[in-house]
Protein backbone atom coordinates (compact mmCIF):
# COMPACT_ATOMS: atom_id res chain seq x y z
CA UNK A 1 0.00 0.00 0.00
CA UNK A 2 1.22 3.71 -0.68
CA UNK A 3 2.00 5.97 1.60
CA UNK A 4 0.44 9.00 2.23
CA UNK A 5 3.26 11.23 0.56
CA UNK A 6 3.04 8.99 -2.86
CA UNK A 7 -1.35 8.98 -2.63
CA UNK A 8 -0.87 12.78 -2.42
CA UNK A 9 1.70 12.96 -5.44
CA UNK A 10 -0.75 10.69 -7.20
CA UNK A 11 -4.05 11.97 -6.13
CA UNK A 12 -6.39 13.32 -8.63
CA UNK A 13 -8.73 16.29 -7.75
CA UNK A 14 -11.80 15.25 -5.70
CA UNK A 15 -9.97 12.44 -4.29
CA UNK A 16 -9.75 11.94 -0.40
CA UNK A 17 -5.88 11.34 0.91
CA UNK A 18 -4.60 11.35 4.13
CA UNK A 19 -1.93 14.22 4.86
CA UNK A 20 -0.20 16.86 7.43
CA UNK A 21 -1.21 19.81 7.18
CA UNK A 22 2.39 21.06 6.20
CA UNK A 23 2.21 18.67 3.18
CA UNK A 24 -1.17 19.82 2.63
CA UNK A 25 -0.10 23.40 2.04
CA UNK A 26 2.73 22.46 -0.24
CA UNK A 27 1.03 19.88 -2.53
CA UNK A 28 -2.04 22.11 -2.62
CA UNK A 29 0.53 25.12 -3.62
CA UNK A 30 2.11 22.79 -6.77
CA UNK A 31 -1.37 22.07 -8.06
CA UNK A 32 -1.96 25.72 -8.13
CA UNK A 33 1.23 25.87 -10.36
CA UNK A 34 3.37 27.07 -8.02
CA UNK A 35 7.35 26.32 -9.43
CA UNK A 36 9.40 28.23 -7.45
CA UNK A 37 9.71 27.61 -3.44
CA UNK A 38 12.65 29.40 -1.52
CA UNK A 39 13.04 28.51 1.97
CA UNK A 40 14.85 27.50 5.39
CA UNK A 41 14.03 24.86 7.52
CA UNK A 42 12.54 25.96 11.05
CA UNK A 43 10.44 23.99 13.74
CA UNK A 44 7.44 23.49 12.88
CA UNK A 45 6.89 23.92 8.94
CA UNK A 46 9.78 21.94 8.32
CA UNK A 47 8.12 19.38 6.17
CA UNK A 48 6.78 21.67 3.90
CA UNK A 49 10.00 22.84 2.96
CA UNK A 50 11.23 19.26 2.71
CA UNK A 51 7.59 17.92 0.21
CA UNK A 52 8.68 20.83 -2.02
CA UNK A 53 12.21 19.29 -1.99
CA UNK A 54 11.48 16.03 -3.28
CA UNK A 55 8.36 16.89 -5.38
CA UNK A 56 9.49 20.29 -7.77
CA UNK A 57 12.63 18.48 -9.41
CA UNK A 58 10.01 16.17 -10.52
CA UNK A 59 7.50 18.45 -12.09
CA UNK A 60 10.11 21.09 -13.53
CA UNK A 61 9.70 23.14 -10.80
CA UNK A 62 12.56 25.18 -8.90
CA UNK A 63 13.29 23.88 -4.70
CA UNK A 64 16.34 26.19 -3.17
CA UNK A 65 17.23 26.21 0.67
CA UNK A 66 18.62 29.84 0.41
CA UNK A 67 21.62 30.26 3.06
CA UNK A 68 19.12 32.35 5.03
CA UNK A 69 15.09 33.36 5.60
CA UNK A 70 16.47 37.24 3.70
CA UNK A 71 17.98 35.20 0.79
CA UNK A 72 14.83 33.36 0.48
CA UNK A 73 12.44 36.22 0.76
CA UNK A 74 14.13 38.17 -2.03
CA UNK A 75 14.72 34.92 -4.30
CA UNK A 76 10.65 34.97 -4.53
CA UNK A 77 11.19 38.92 -5.19
CA UNK A 78 12.85 37.76 -8.25
CA UNK A 79 10.86 34.98 -9.40
CA UNK A 80 7.49 37.00 -8.62
CA UNK A 81 8.99 39.57 -10.76
CA UNK A 82 9.35 37.41 -14.01
CA UNK A 83 5.97 36.41 -13.35
CA UNK A 84 6.41 33.34 -11.75
CA UNK A 85 3.80 31.57 -9.11
CA UNK A 86 6.61 31.43 -6.28
CA UNK A 87 6.16 31.30 -2.57
CA UNK A 88 8.37 31.20 0.78
CA UNK A 89 7.31 29.53 4.21
CA UNK A 90 8.90 29.75 7.33
CA UNK A 91 8.07 30.13 11.00
CA UNK A 92 7.62 33.34 13.63
CA UNK A 93 11.58 34.27 13.64
CA UNK A 94 11.84 33.62 10.11
CA UNK A 95 9.26 35.40 9.30
CA UNK A 96 10.69 38.46 10.94
CA UNK A 97 13.71 37.84 8.96
CA UNK A 98 11.32 38.18 5.96
CA UNK A 99 9.91 41.16 6.99
CA UNK A 100 12.23 43.73 4.94
CA UNK A 101 11.69 41.71 1.71
CA UNK A 102 7.81 41.40 1.85
CA UNK A 103 8.05 45.68 2.15
CA UNK A 104 10.19 45.10 -0.83
CA UNK A 105 7.67 43.13 -3.08
CA UNK A 106 4.23 45.32 -1.63
CA UNK A 107 6.33 48.15 -3.20
CA UNK A 108 6.81 46.70 -6.04
CA UNK A 109 3.30 44.88 -6.26
CA UNK A 110 4.37 41.69 -7.22
CA UNK A 111 2.29 38.70 -6.48
CA UNK A 112 3.81 36.17 -4.02
CA UNK A 113 2.52 33.88 -0.98
CA UNK A 114 3.82 33.62 2.10
CA UNK A 115 3.15 31.03 4.59
CA UNK A 116 3.85 31.34 8.47
CA UNK A 117 3.63 28.24 10.67
CA UNK A 118 3.52 30.06 13.96
CA UNK A 119 5.49 28.99 17.16
CA UNK A 120 6.01 30.58 20.31
CA UNK A 121 7.76 33.57 21.11
CA UNK A 122 9.00 36.36 21.17
CA UNK A 123 12.66 35.93 20.31
CA UNK A 124 13.28 31.71 19.58
CA UNK A 125 10.40 31.15 22.34
CA UNK A 126 9.53 27.35 21.51
CA UNK A 127 8.18 24.92 18.80
CA UNK A 128 4.67 24.55 20.60
CA UNK A 129 2.08 26.18 18.32
CA UNK A 130 1.28 29.99 18.78
CA UNK A 131 -1.38 32.44 17.47
CA UNK A 132 1.27 35.31 18.75
CA UNK A 133 2.03 36.71 15.21
CA UNK A 134 -1.39 38.14 14.37
CA UNK A 135 -0.41 41.64 15.08
CA UNK A 136 2.89 40.82 13.07
CA UNK A 137 0.64 39.57 10.30
CA UNK A 138 -2.12 42.04 10.06
CA UNK A 139 -0.22 45.41 11.27
CA UNK A 140 3.51 45.32 10.67
CA UNK A 141 5.19 42.37 8.70
CA UNK A 142 7.11 45.07 6.65
CA UNK A 143 7.87 49.07 7.03
CA UNK A 144 6.16 51.54 5.25
CA UNK A 145 2.46 52.09 4.27
CA UNK A 146 0.75 48.63 2.96
CA UNK A 147 -1.31 45.69 3.76
CA UNK A 148 -1.70 42.38 2.60
CA UNK A 149 -4.24 39.47 2.64
CA UNK A 150 -3.93 36.87 5.22
CA UNK A 151 -6.08 33.91 5.56
CA UNK A 152 -6.22 32.03 8.83
CA UNK A 153 -7.24 27.86 8.13
CA UNK A 154 -8.47 26.13 11.19
CA UNK A 155 -8.57 22.29 9.21
CA UNK A 156 -6.08 20.36 6.55
CA UNK A 157 -8.70 20.47 4.58
CA UNK A 158 -8.62 24.42 4.61
CA UNK A 159 -4.56 24.40 4.48
CA UNK A 160 -4.99 23.04 0.93
CA UNK A 161 -8.33 25.28 -0.15
CA UNK A 162 -6.76 28.99 1.58
CA UNK A 163 -3.52 27.81 -0.74
CA UNK A 164 -4.59 27.51 -3.95
CA UNK A 165 -7.52 30.83 -3.40
CA UNK A 166 -3.93 32.60 -2.30
CA UNK A 167 -2.26 32.46 -5.61
CA UNK A 168 -5.16 33.57 -7.23
CA UNK A 169 -5.39 36.84 -4.96
CA UNK A 170 -1.87 37.73 -5.39
CA UNK A 171 -2.48 37.81 -9.00
CA UNK A 172 -5.49 39.54 -9.41
CA UNK A 173 -4.25 42.31 -6.82
CA UNK A 174 -0.36 42.27 -7.24
CA UNK A 175 0.04 41.89 -3.74
CA UNK A 176 1.77 39.95 -1.20
CA UNK A 177 -0.76 37.20 0.85
CA UNK A 178 0.10 35.40 3.69
CA UNK A 179 -1.19 31.85 4.97
CA UNK A 180 -1.43 32.03 8.97
CA UNK A 181 -1.42 29.06 10.61
CA UNK A 182 0.34 27.63 13.30
CA UNK A 183 2.36 24.40 14.59
CA UNK A 184 -0.47 22.55 15.64
CA UNK A 185 -2.28 22.68 12.15
CA UNK A 186 0.95 22.38 10.66
CA UNK A 187 1.77 19.15 12.27
CA UNK A 188 -2.08 17.38 12.74
CA UNK A 189 -2.97 14.45 9.85
CA UNK A 190 -6.73 14.97 8.06
CA UNK A 191 -8.40 13.40 5.40
CA UNK A 192 -8.10 15.89 2.58
CA UNK A 193 -9.62 16.59 -1.22
CA UNK A 194 -6.96 17.68 -3.34
CA UNK A 195 -7.72 20.91 -5.71
CA UNK A 196 -7.05 19.87 -9.38
CA UNK A 197 -3.37 20.76 -10.97
CA UNK A 198 -3.06 24.13 -12.71
CA UNK A 199 -0.69 23.77 -15.77
CA UNK A 200 1.35 27.45 -15.21
CA UNK A 201 1.22 28.04 -18.82
CA UNK A 202 -2.47 28.35 -18.70
CA UNK A 203 -2.47 30.34 -15.56
CA UNK A 204 -3.34 34.76 -16.92
CA UNK A 205 -1.12 36.29 -18.66
CA UNK A 206 0.97 39.04 -16.20
CA UNK A 207 1.91 41.86 -18.97
CA UNK A 208 3.77 44.14 -16.02
CA UNK A 209 6.16 40.59 -15.91
CA UNK A 210 9.97 41.22 -16.66
CA UNK A 211 10.21 38.50 -19.11
CA UNK A 212 12.20 40.49 -21.70
CA UNK A 213 10.96 42.97 -24.53
CA UNK A 214 11.22 40.47 -27.47
CA UNK A 215 11.37 44.27 -29.16
CA UNK A 216 7.78 44.17 -28.95
CA UNK A 217 7.21 46.73 -26.16
CA UNK A 218 8.83 49.38 -23.28
CA UNK A 219 10.85 47.95 -20.60
CA UNK A 220 9.27 46.17 -17.83
CA UNK A 221 10.49 47.27 -14.60
CA UNK A 222 10.04 45.94 -10.99
CA UNK A 223 11.27 48.53 -8.39
CA UNK A 224 10.37 50.02 -4.83
CA UNK A 225 12.43 52.90 -5.15
CA UNK A 226 10.68 56.38 -5.70
CA UNK A 227 12.84 59.25 -5.04
CA UNK A 228 10.00 62.13 -5.85
CA UNK A 229 7.77 62.08 -2.77
CA UNK A 230 4.60 63.24 -5.08
CA UNK A 231 4.92 60.11 -7.14
CA UNK A 232 5.46 57.54 -4.15
CA UNK A 233 1.81 59.26 -2.32
CA UNK A 234 0.33 58.91 -5.72
CA UNK A 235 1.45 55.40 -6.16
CA UNK A 236 0.55 54.23 -2.58
CA UNK A 237 -3.10 55.69 -2.96
CA UNK A 238 -3.32 53.85 -5.71
CA UNK A 239 -2.22 50.79 -3.89
CA UNK A 240 -5.00 51.66 -1.08
CA UNK A 241 -7.93 51.86 -3.76
CA UNK A 242 -6.82 48.48 -4.58
CA UNK A 243 -7.45 47.46 -0.95
CA UNK A 244 -10.75 48.73 -0.44
CA UNK A 245 -11.56 46.49 -3.19
CA UNK A 246 -9.44 43.46 -0.80
CA UNK A 247 -11.58 44.67 1.68
CA UNK A 248 -15.42 44.52 -0.62
CA UNK A 249 -14.35 41.28 -1.78
CA UNK A 250 -12.28 39.23 0.72
CA UNK A 251 -13.98 39.50 4.05
CA UNK A 252 -14.69 36.08 4.67
CA UNK A 253 -16.21 34.56 8.45
CA UNK A 254 -17.98 31.18 9.58
CA UNK A 255 -20.68 31.38 11.69
CA UNK A 256 -21.93 28.69 14.06
CA UNK A 257 -24.65 28.71 16.32
CA UNK A 258 -24.94 32.20 16.21
CA UNK A 259 -28.31 33.19 15.42
CA UNK A 260 -29.99 33.32 19.06
CA UNK A 261 -26.69 33.37 20.83
CA UNK A 262 -26.17 35.61 24.12
CA UNK A 263 -22.58 35.15 24.50
CA UNK A 264 -20.45 35.27 21.08
CA UNK A 265 -16.90 33.34 20.71
CA UNK A 266 -14.62 34.66 18.34
CA UNK A 267 -11.13 32.60 17.74
CA UNK A 268 -9.40 31.45 14.40
CA UNK A 269 -7.00 29.07 13.57
CA UNK A 270 -6.64 25.99 16.41
CA UNK A 271 -8.55 28.36 18.67
CA UNK A 272 -11.83 28.31 16.95
CA UNK A 273 -11.52 24.08 17.08
CA UNK A 274 -11.52 24.22 20.51
CA UNK A 275 -14.23 27.19 20.98
CA UNK A 276 -16.31 24.86 18.59
CA UNK A 277 -16.20 21.98 21.31
CA UNK A 278 -17.23 24.73 24.07
CA UNK A 279 -20.04 26.31 22.26
CA UNK A 280 -21.26 22.55 22.06
CA UNK A 281 -20.97 21.87 25.84
CA UNK A 282 -22.34 25.71 26.81
CA UNK A 283 -25.69 24.40 24.75
CA UNK A 284 -25.70 21.17 25.82
CA UNK A 285 -25.82 23.10 29.18
CA UNK A 286 -28.67 25.63 27.95
CA UNK A 287 -26.70 28.13 27.03
CA UNK A 288 -27.15 30.84 24.31
CA UNK A 289 -23.74 30.69 22.30
CA UNK A 290 -22.26 30.92 19.30
CA UNK A 291 -18.96 30.79 17.41
CA UNK A 292 -17.76 33.51 14.90
CA UNK A 293 -14.56 32.29 13.05
CA UNK A 294 -12.94 34.71 10.75
CA UNK A 295 -11.25 33.33 8.05
CA UNK A 296 -9.25 36.40 6.28
CA UNK A 297 -7.68 38.24 9.37
CA UNK A 298 -7.08 41.45 7.14
CA UNK A 299 -9.55 42.04 5.78
CA UNK A 300 -10.88 41.80 8.76
CA UNK A 301 -14.77 40.36 8.56
CA UNK A 302 -16.32 43.37 10.41
CA UNK A 303 -19.33 43.01 8.10
CA UNK A 304 -20.20 39.61 9.99
CA UNK A 305 -19.10 40.34 13.31
CA UNK A 306 -21.81 43.65 12.78
CA UNK A 307 -24.34 41.26 11.84
CA UNK A 308 -24.20 39.10 15.13
CA UNK A 309 -23.88 42.46 17.07
CA UNK A 310 -27.54 43.58 15.35
CA UNK A 311 -28.37 39.93 15.47
CA UNK A 312 -29.25 40.21 19.75
CA UNK A 313 -25.69 39.18 20.95
CA UNK A 314 -25.11 40.52 24.13
CA UNK A 315 -21.48 39.81 24.92
CA UNK A 316 -18.26 38.55 23.11
CA UNK A 317 -15.43 37.06 23.93
CA UNK A 318 -11.33 36.73 21.73
CA UNK A 319 -9.96 33.38 22.25
CA UNK A 320 -6.45 33.30 21.50
CA UNK A 321 -3.43 31.82 21.20
CA UNK A 322 -1.26 34.92 22.87
CA UNK A 323 -1.94 37.69 25.18
CA UNK A 324 -4.80 39.25 23.02
CA UNK A 325 -4.11 40.66 20.10
CA UNK A 326 -7.31 39.47 17.57
CA UNK A 327 -9.23 41.24 20.47
CA UNK A 328 -8.66 44.65 19.60
CA UNK A 329 -10.03 44.00 15.86
CA UNK A 330 -12.90 42.57 17.74
CA UNK A 331 -13.53 45.57 19.66
CA UNK A 332 -13.19 47.88 16.85
CA UNK A 333 -15.75 45.95 14.72
CA UNK A 334 -18.13 45.72 17.89
CA UNK A 335 -17.88 49.48 18.55
CA UNK A 336 -18.56 49.91 21.70
CA UNK A 337 -22.07 48.02 21.08
CA UNK A 338 -21.60 44.82 23.74
CA UNK A 339 -18.69 44.25 25.96
CA UNK A 340 -15.84 42.21 24.57
CA UNK A 341 -13.56 39.81 26.71
CA UNK A 342 -10.30 38.31 26.14
CA UNK A 343 -9.20 34.45 27.18
CA UNK A 344 -6.21 33.66 25.92
CA UNK A 345 -3.08 31.23 26.70
CA UNK A 346 0.57 31.92 25.21
CA UNK A 347 4.12 30.41 25.13
CA UNK A 348 2.84 27.10 23.19
CA UNK A 349 0.11 26.38 26.05
CA UNK A 350 -3.54 25.39 24.04
CA UNK A 351 -6.37 26.31 25.61
CA UNK A 352 -8.86 23.89 26.71
CA UNK A 353 -12.55 23.43 25.82
CA UNK A 354 -13.26 23.50 29.50
CA UNK A 355 -11.09 26.75 30.17
CA UNK A 356 -13.29 28.63 27.38
CA UNK A 357 -16.53 26.99 28.83
CA UNK A 358 -15.32 28.34 32.03
CA UNK A 359 -14.87 31.93 31.07
CA UNK A 360 -18.62 31.08 28.60
CA UNK A 361 -20.66 30.48 31.53
CA UNK A 362 -18.90 33.51 33.70
CA UNK A 363 -19.92 36.02 31.10
CA UNK A 364 -23.47 34.25 30.59
CA UNK A 365 -23.81 34.90 34.12
CA UNK A 366 -22.89 38.47 33.90
CA UNK A 367 -25.15 39.37 30.50
CA UNK A 368 -28.33 37.46 32.34
CA UNK A 369 -28.32 34.61 28.94
CA UNK A 370 -31.41 32.82 28.93
CA UNK A 371 -31.00 29.15 28.54
CA UNK A 372 -31.41 27.93 24.82
CA UNK A 373 -33.94 25.04 23.51
CA UNK A 374 -32.47 22.12 21.31
CA UNK A 375 -30.49 23.66 18.82
CA UNK A 376 -29.43 21.80 15.29
CA UNK A 377 -25.86 21.26 14.96
CA UNK A 378 -24.99 23.45 11.97
CA UNK A 379 -22.66 25.95 9.92
CA UNK A 380 -22.96 28.41 7.91
CA UNK A 381 -19.66 30.45 6.25
CA UNK A 382 -20.71 34.02 5.61
CA UNK A 383 -18.42 36.18 3.19
CA UNK A 384 -18.42 40.31 2.93
CA UNK A 385 -20.90 41.60 0.61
Amino acid sequence: MADDKTQAKDATAGERVLMKGNEALAESAIRAGCRFFFGYPITPQTELAAYMARQMPKIGGTYLQAESEVSAINMVYGAAAAGARAMTSSSSPGISLKGEGVSYIAGADLPAVIINVERGGPGLGSIQPSQADYWQATRALGHGDFQMPVYAPSTVQEMADFIYHAFDVADEYRTPVMILADGLLGQMMEPVVLPPARDPKDLPAKPWATTGTHLQRPHNIANSLRLDAHELEDLIRARYERYDRIKATEQRAETYLTDDADVVIVAFGASSRISRSAVNKARAEGLKVGLVRPISLWPFPEKVIDEVVRGGAKAFLSVEMNMGQMVDDVRLAVNGRAPVSFFGRTGGVIPTPGEVLAQVEALAAKVGGAPATATPDTTNEKAGE
